[in-house]
């Protein structure tokens, strides 16, 4: 399959440049093939972006909402009329199905059109004042944006941070995935072509360290998000502490799958494979931990053998159900906590090794696996594992499965299975997580607020609660 032609230099205000570090290859992770090799720039580079990012915001700042909000529509409908493109683009660099790559693309086009929306809808208030005062709130953009984005979505993640953004007022400096350029740089095609003013968005490809330095230590950066590892996310904090950036982190996940006695196990069963192995299990929201209460597990094992047949592993642009994990390094890491997993008494029910066919030798493909006999002193209950496992916990009571689903630093997304509405309200409140799916694994979408608590991080994105990670409040208070 031939890789579609796309810009393979930065993007700073507005003009396609060569980096001043040497270029680097990128592959497809499905044959190991190259791709194209992608300009690098660092700290002199990312600087540039910024400053012309700050001058771009004096223009773009007072635009009128309704222009921004006109020119966010047309990206959103340009990336529609390229989601063919934009998703063999991400598939050939990524890996992941094509059918998931086009829903990506059509979700990242969904986050420019509520943003666009959401722009002129950046509402204040008027408070009661004495007679004679009037007191009122207004909402500024914040200012330039430093925004670094990972490789499992790497046009979904641009779009929910730069959109809102851009709506806001604020202008973008993007540190996209090493791995995963290509995504963002056709995006930034479609940018130039939908009328986004010079500098209001520009993109660095480069050694992480030095532009996630750069964008956090320079005082002209007022604002920092970043989806990614927890470890990184507590790094770049730091780093930003020192100029007192805003900032907003979505980070690593654990998240618990619960089904309970009364559920609907045909539901859970095929919400449970269908969000397991999206991106082959690369998704810090997918299902780690499956608890299933006792007098269920028999029926509800049955049921997802069943369902696991029609589960198959195929290059990315062949459309199975997963494709290859991102690198070598992905796939070691699983293999070591299958290998702890059955050491300690865990079997292996489906899966739990390498594909055999030899068209799977080039890339750092995994078999869907199902484990049974999942405890507490294995390192897959603890550690999230970022691949197509489903590791089985048995559980007893309501109060249990509470206490062992909130064991864990992470809280990010959280699912169970229930149709008791009294069991519902209560353990909607007990989970201690930042979104609860309930017999549902549709947590994320434009309309609605995506982030954790705990070590997942903090802020949010999508949703009216997206717009305002990039603005601060101002307070006017008038006499007469």
């Amino acid at each position: 399959m031939t890789f579609p032609e796309v810009h393979n230099q930065l993007f700073i205000n507005g003009e396609w440049v060569d980096g001043s570090n040497e270029a680097v290859e990128v592959k497809n992770p499905s044959t190991g093939e190259v791709i194209g090799k992608i300009a690098q720039g660092g700290t002199k580079e990312t600087a540039e972006a910024i400053a012309y990012a700050a001058g771009a915001f004096t223009s773009w700042s007072t635009t009128d909402p309704k222009e921004r909000a006109s020119v966010l529509h047309r990206i959103g409908t340009l990336i529609e009329n390229n989601l063919d493109r934009l998703a063999l683009i991400m598939t050939l660099e990524q890996g992941k199905p094509l059918s998931q790559s086009k829903a990506e693309v059509q979700s990242s086009a969904d986050s420019f059109h509520w943003s666009a929306e959401e722009a002129r809808r950046l509402y204040g208030r008027v408070i009661p004042a004495p007679n004679g005062q009037h007191f009122m709130t207004v909402h500024q953009p914040i200012g330039v944006v430093g925004a670094i984005t990972p490789w499992n979505f790497p046009s979904n993640m641009i779009a929910r941070k730069i959109a809102p953004a851009l709506a806001a007022g604020c202008t973008v400096v993007l540190k996209p995935a090493s791995a995963t350029p290509y995504s963002a740089l056709a995006l930034a095609e479609l940018f130039e072509e939908a009328g986004l003013p010079k500098g209001a968005a520009n993109i660095i490809m480069g050694k992480s360290s030095d532009i996630g330095k750069e964008l956090t230590s320079n005082d002209t950066v007022k604002k920092i998000t970043f989806t990614g590892s927890t470890e990184v996310g507590q790094i770049l904090n730091e780093q930003a502490a020192s100029t007192l950036k805003k900032v907003s982190m979505e980070l690593g996940g654990h998240a618990p799958f619960i089904v309970f006695d009364d559920a609907d196990l045909d539901q859970a069963v095929s919400s449970l494979v269908r969000a397991k192995f999206r991106n082959n299990g690369q998704v810090c929201t997918c299902p780690n931990r499956i608890f299933v209460q006792k007098s269920v597990k028999q029926a509800f094992t049955e049921k997802l053998l069943v369902a696991m047949k029609d589960v198959k592993v195929g290059l990315g642009i062949e459309d199975e159900t997963v494709g290859p994990l991102i690198n070598e390094e992905a796939r070691e890491h699983i293999e070591d906590q299958i290998k702890d997993a059955t050491s300690k008494g865990a079997t292996v029910l489906v899966g739990g090794k390498r594909p055999e066919d030899t068209k799977f030798a080039n890339g750092p493909f995994y078999e869907p696996t199902v484990l049974d006999g999942v405890t507490s002193d294995m390192d897959i209950y603890y550690i999230e594992t970022f691949g197509p496992v489903i590791p089985l916990i048995e559980f007893d009571t309501d109060d249990e499965v509470a206490e062992a689903a909130n064991d864990t630093e992470f809280g990010l997304a959280s699912y169970f299975f229930s149709k008791n509405i009294a069991r519902i309200s209560r353990f909607s409140a007990a989970l201690e997580y930042g979104m609860v799916g309930v017999n549902s694994m549709a947590i994320s979408q434009a309309e609605t607020p995506f982030g954790g608590i705990k070590h997942s991080g903090f802020g949010r994105e999508n949703g009216e609660e997206g717009i305002r990670e990039y603005v601060y409040t101002k307070s006017v208070c008038m006499h007469d």
